[in-house]
């Protein structure tokens, strides 16, 4: 945690010193500080936050990208005369365990296009997902598991 108020110290210096106040120049200080705290840190045990960035990044531009996906693929459902729909509904089992985990990763399915999470098991053990377009149920869970959950997973422990 400490790693990252100094992270967003710096980026504020920046921007101080820039003078100019965008998000790009934020953000461009936001990585220039994350640069210098790597490098000064580098013998450092604890390199967790360094771990994370990176991963946190990605995992942002993967759901941009799903969700981008997911868009094309309703829009092109919706002005096209014929219907792909192949609507289903998937008992999916969790690897994430705290509230936290199970409440950000049904946040992420249900924010991209043709799904919705329907329900929690009692146990919090599945998650009970709708798909719009399910064409192979083991791919779905597979391509959720993977996607999403590992990703997500990887950030929070």
């Amino acid at each position: 945690m400490k790693h990252f108020l100094m992270n967003l110290l710096l980026s504020f210096i920046w921007v101080a010193l820039t003078g100019s106040m965008y998000y790009s120049n934020f953000l461009f200080g936001f990585l220039l500080g994350f640069f210098i705290l790597w490098v000064m840190n580098r013998q450092e045990e604890d390199r967790r936050y360094f771990n994370k960035v990176p991963k946190t990044i990605g995992f942002i531009f993967y759901f941009i990208y799903e969700m981008l996906a997911a868009n094309v693929q309703v829009a092109y459902d919706v002005i096209t005369p014929k219907y792909f729909f192949k609507p289903g509904i998937i008992r999916y089992p969790l690897e994430a365990t705290t509230d936290i985990e199970i409440n950000l990763l049904s946040t992420m399915i249900s924010m991209t296009p043709g799904t919705l999470i329907l329900d929690i098991s009692e146990d919090k053990r599945s998650l009970f997902i709708h798909v719009m377009y399910l064409k192979d149920r083991e791919h779905f869970i597979a391509q959720i598991k993977k996607g999403f959950e590992h990703r997500l997973l990887e950030i929070l422990r």
